[in-house]
């Protein structure tokens, strides 16, 4: 695998440092204890990805064939990667639940991607798609680290089990198709596009499988992730940015829906988890006024501007905006397609160039 620069070699979790770094100051040591070593398991592979970069990661054969290679690992609560593999592509189904569904997320973002938009696994060139699963022991979140998926299982207190959200599935994956794409700077406004990038292929995913409209979907990501007790439904909303959660522990969902409240923080590579509420309203926006299945028309308007070339690795909102006017234009004319693209952009305060 090769990389094309950028800030810094890019390892993506779908739980975000913010969220971890609340948690761990939880009173409760059955909630702090799991968050704190997720963050310092975070930071680990975190500088493991760097090593790999600067080293060179296993070159991986891939067949352009148009059909999914799948192979799952179980960690068996270790952290050694990839694990030991318990269902290859093509292999039934077995007893654990788990494995069961990363194999069926890893086929269908596959299915997403090859149908939607005729591309061939995330690097359009039939890349073997692998995960593991039940990594290390409580292990709060779920990340691409630029070869491959890792899933944990979760506390049980505060997170389930990573691999419920079929979107979670999908949002990492979608993150090695920026990789090999557009390979957004992973810092500010290029690491919050990253990260919308990632929620709205995700969300379209999961959209895909359940046959929905965007009229129909719920728009959340990570919906079933969230214990029991938790206070919330996900970890974000794309229809209302900031109204996830609300809970004691965990705080409120700081994500904003326009530039009014855009969030000005070091950290969080500068708020790439949190400023990416507001791309994120608007494709909703874009996705919701044109109606019918949101990957036909505002899913290939995004697609187009990702995989076309024209997006710089340091984009900012308005720099990806206009590429997404001027997208909707080159597909599908002076229509409602272009009007719903340019609004949806005004809505949240995002002006095209």
């Amino acid at each position: 695998m090769t990389t094309h620069g950028g800030y810094e070699p890019v390892f993506c979790t779908i739980v975000p440092p913010h969220v971890l770094d609340k948690l761990a100051q939880a009173e409760d040591p059955s909630l702090a204890g799991p968050a704190r070593r997720t963050l310092q398991r975070d930071a680990y592979e975190r500088t493991q990805r760097r090593l790999t970069t600067v080293i060179g990661a296993t070159a991986v054969a891939a067949t352009a064939d148009g059909k999914p290679q799948r192979t799952v690992h179980d960690a068996r609560h270790g952290t050694d990667l990839p694990g030991h593999k318990v269902r290859g592509e093509g292999d039934k189904p077995g007893k654990d639940a788990t494995v069961n569904r990363a194999y069926a997320g890893l086929g269908a973002t596959f299915e997403l991607f090859l149908q939607a938009y005729r591309r061939d696994s995330i690097d359009g060139n039939g890349l073997p798609l692998n995960a593991t699963v039940h990594y290390d022991r409580d292990y709060n979140n779920a990340f691409w680290n630029g070869e491959q998926m890792v899933f944990g299982d979760g506390d049980g207190e505060i997170f389930l089990d990573f691999t419920i959200p079929i979107d979670v599935i999908g949002h990492e994956l979608a993150h090695g198709v920026t990789q090999y794409t557009a390979n957004l700077t992973y810092f500010g406004q290029p690491g919050a596009l990253n990260e919308s990038l990632s929620d709205v292929f995700g969300a379209l995913i999961k959209q895909y499988t359940l046959g929905q409209t965007a009229a129909e979907a719920d728009w959340l990501i990570g919906a079933g992730l969230l214990a029991p007790r938790v206070t919330g439904t996900a970890l974000r909303s794309m229809k209302e940015p900031g109204t996830a959660y609300d809970d004691d522990v965990l705080g409120k969902d700081p994500q904003p829906a326009t530039m009014d409240d855009f969030v000005r923080t070091g950290r969080d590579n500068g708020g790439v988890h949190i400023n990416s509420g507001i791309p994120n309203h608007a494709f909703y926006l874009a996705a919701t006024a044109l109606g019918g299945h949101a990957w036909e028309r505002a899913g290939q308007v995004w697609y187009d501007v990702l995989t076309s070339g024209r997006l710089k690795q340091q984009a900012m909102f308005a720099d990806f905006a206009t590429l997404t006017v001027k997208a909707a234009r080159e597909r599908f004319g002076d229509g409602e397609e272009l009007d719903a693209v340019s609004k949806a952009w005004e809505q949240v305060g995002v002006r095209t160039l």
